[in-house]
């Protein structure tokens, strides 16, 4: 049996726009792009160690991105007209350590990009918070 590692590269939809698409994840979320080649208009962002491929002709997807901060994060991206699919919510208390540090909640929040990727936002939080 082959020995499977950690993720390596997710495809997601950049829509007809690739730039639009780029300049949202840039300006919202803060993620350059890594890399980009035209032709054929494809581009990579780079999430820890994880590749995000954005290309044409894939379907939308739905990526979870760790995020520090997500209670302000979500009050200033509101502000700037940025729409949530759903704002910030406790998901789970993980009491048993089962993801992470026992006691921890994780919180998420999730909006879409202009090509129609979801984007949940999650945060852990230690139990005092």
């Amino acid at each position: 049996m082959p020995v499977i590692g950690a993720v390596r590269q997710v495809a997601l939809s950049a829509g007809r726009d690739l730039d639009t698409t780029l300049a949202f994840w840039r300006d919202v979320l803060g993620m350059s792009v890594h890399a980009r080649y035209d032709p054929p208009g494809i581009a990579f962002i780079m999430a820890g160690e994880v590749r995000l491929f954005f290309t044409d002709g894939v379907p939308a997807g739905i990526v979870y991105l760790d995020i520090a901060g997500l209670e302000a994060f979500h009050a200033k991206a509101k502000a700037s007209g940025i729409p949530f699919t759903a704002p910030p919510a406790l998901v789970h208390r993980d009491m048993e350590g089962q993801f992470g540090p026992a006691g921890e909640s994780e919180w998420m929040a999730f909006l879409k990009d202009p090509a129609g990727n979801t984007i949940g936002l999650v945060e852990r939080l230690p139990p005092d918070s």
